[in-house]
């Protein structure tokens, strides 16, 4: 048989397991130009959150008693296609499903030899193309610049910080406990790094971390963590909206300090970033990011959890931070 997932119902506020139906189907059969697909390695994303609810977005929302979807790592089980042969890897997204078929387009090979084949999903995968992509293209930064990231410990924003460090920038991560703070300075090579749970006024403890003030913001996050960063943002610093985490669940419009007065006085940019908007650039942040890993300069964490039905469980999980570094479900 073949197991899947399907969105049960639309959460209201945080998802619960309740939300989640899994069903067993018959296993199917590839026909003419098809392959079959067997998964190994799924991801679990904070944006997910968004495809549950019914709200406009910049991607279709997740259809009710219908299979939910990701990047997947999946290897080829049997193939009528010309383009892959059995025992290939693969990589790109899919339902979350034991097995499924798939034309082959949107799918990309994937070496096994050549990493780990989680990594394709997290530091050579969507993750660690998001950390390039911000980095560059939106937040342009520079040698020597002060980068501030929140998330810091998670998938994209471990990558930021290492990126901020070969371009020998004074890095800062906040993230939320102590042990991922050390992680970030003895792993990742951050400068700093602040426990927001710990820490009663953000402000403040931006300003001690960045002395220099900051020029670059890589915003994983948002609410009251990116409050205390935007107040010590330098003229003609650049954020970057990569997420907002902390406001994903919230079931009324949050409110906070009205930025516009910084915005203009210091000459702000502030730009919301999807990297799917930016798909040309996929293979130049490949290469970079292969070339790095290779040389020794990037490092990533993974947090692995086993088992196809532990899939939603992982992905509620990130809503309570206990991932460090991509989470990653091993089928």
């Amino acid at each position: 048989m073949n197991k899947v997932i399907k969105l049960a119902n639309r959460p209201v506020g945080k998802p619960e397991v309740s939300d989640f139906d899994f069903e067993e189907i018959d296993k199917p059969t590839p026909s003419e130009g098809e392959l079959l697909l067997e998964a190994k390695y799924v991801s679990v994303d904070p944006y997910l959150r968004g495809r549950m609810s019914e709200a406009e977005s910049y991607v279709e929302p997740f259809e009710l008693d219908k299979p939910i979807s990701s990047a997947i790592v999946a290897k080829v089980i049997s193939s009528n296609n010309g383009e892959f042969n059995e025992g290939d890897y693969v990589s790109g997204e899919l339902d979350w499903k034991e097995y499924q078929v798939s034309d082959g387009k949107e799918l990309r090979k994937v070496d096994p030899d050549g990493a780990p084949l989680s990594a394709n999903l997290g530091i050579l995968g969507m993750t660690g193309i998001t950390a390039y992509i911000g980095l560059t293209e939106i937040g342009e930064l520079k040698e020597g610049e002060t980068l501030v990231v929140s998330g810091a410990a998670g998938a994209v924003g471990s990558v930021v910080g290492q990126i901020g460090k070969i371009k020998n920038c004074h890095v800062v991560g906040i993230a939320g406990s102590d042990e991922k703070v050390e992680l970030l300075k003895t792993k990742f090579g951050f400068d700093e790094g602040i426990n927001y749970k710990k820490t009663e006024n953000m402000g403040q403890a931006i300003a001690k971390a960045s002395p220099d003030g900051v020029d670059v913001y890589f915003d994983n996050v948002g609410g009251r963590i990116s409050d205390g960063v935007y107040q010590n943002m330098n003229d003609f610093g650049r954020v970057i909206n990569c997420g907002a985490i902390a406001l994903y669940n919230a079931t009324e419009m949050p409110t906070g300090p009205r930025v516009e007065p910084m915005l203009v006085q210091k000459r702000l940019s502030m730009q919301g970033f999807i990297v799917g908007d930016h798909q040309d650039k996929f293979g130049e942040a490949v290469k970079q990011l292969a070339g790095w890993l290779a040389e020794g300069k990037l490092e990533y964490s993974e947090t692995i959890v086993e088992g196809f039905e532990n899939i939603p469980q992982a992905f509620l999980d990130l809503f309570e931070g206990k991932n460090q570094g991509k989470m990653i479900v091993k089928v």
